[in-house]
């Protein structure tokens, strides 16, 4: 079984985000990025599915610019076997992301494709869900959970109030939440296997896909900084302040 894993480079979740002087986006110079967690995630379940048998081949697609190169290391590095990169120095919207991941999935025809729920730079939630309705396939998403066996796979997802776990045929999409697994840490002979491993350079023309954007950001701006709390002597204080505030 082939397994696909679309993985995104985003700005480190350690880094403190800034937004340009003139409003038009965030900062991107200088600073540390990585592979975006979700995706980290879906790696190591993926690579996970191989160790047990289940897959035999995992497949790293990333869609950015030549720097997201290393994004498709890092995935080898934990276990994937080869990697593509559609390079394009383009911000590219969900929707031509879902596109061009179609247009690879038909190329590389998976059983499964599992990515990460969202990127954490634009917090879509969006290109799961809008691949697996271009491919026409089954859908599971938030997976905390993961069981593949005779053609279909297993997935439990957080719900309120308990889990839910759906079964769906294969091939689909899995999109993948926190809980679902810890990634592993890259070992120095993984590090060192993983620049022998295949890793295909396309570019957005070799699909044919019409990325165009739809969209246009008008400003990025951060959010008001909140004001220093105060300490209240007792509860009857805290319910006086709570009344001027207008809360109670």
């Amino acid at each position: 079984m082939k397994i696909l894993v679309p993985v995104k480079r985003v700005l480190d979740y350690n880094v403190k985000v800034r937004v340009k002087a003139d409003q038009s986006g965030v900062d991107l110079a200088n600073v540390k990025m990585s592979m975006n967690p979700f995706d980290e995630i879906a790696v190591e379940e993926a690579v996970r599915l191989k160790e047990k048998g289940v897959a035999t081949e995992v497949i790293a697609v990333s869609i950015g610019p030549a720097q997201a190169k290393d994004t498709i290391i890092t995935a080898l590095t934990i276990g994937a076997d080869r990697g593509i990169l559609i390079q394009t120095d383009q911000d590219i919207e969900p929707l031509a992301i879902a596109k061009l991941l179609k247009a690879v999935a038909e190329a590389e025809k998976p059983d499964l494709i599992i990515m990460g729920k969202q990127a954490i730079d634009g917090d879509n939630n969006a290109t799961g869900q809008m691949l697996s309705t271009l491919l026409g396939w089954p859908q599971a998403t938030f997976a905390s959970k993961v069981v593949v066996e005779n053609g279909e796979a297993q997935v439990t997802r957080e719900v309120d109030g308990g889990h839910q776990t759906l079964a769906v045929s294969l091939p689909a999409v899995i999109t993948t939440d926190l809980r679902l697994n810890e990634p592993r840490y890259a070992s120095l002979p993984n590090i060192m296997k993983a620049k022998k491993k295949p890793l295909e350079m396309k570019t957005v023309a070799d699909y044919g896909v019409d990325v165009t954007p739809r969209l246009k950001v008008v400003k990025v701006s951060e959010p008001p900084k909140r004001s220093a709390g105060i300490k209240v002597a007792d509860a009857a204080e805290l319910v006086s302040r709570l009344k001027s505030a207008g809360v109670l």
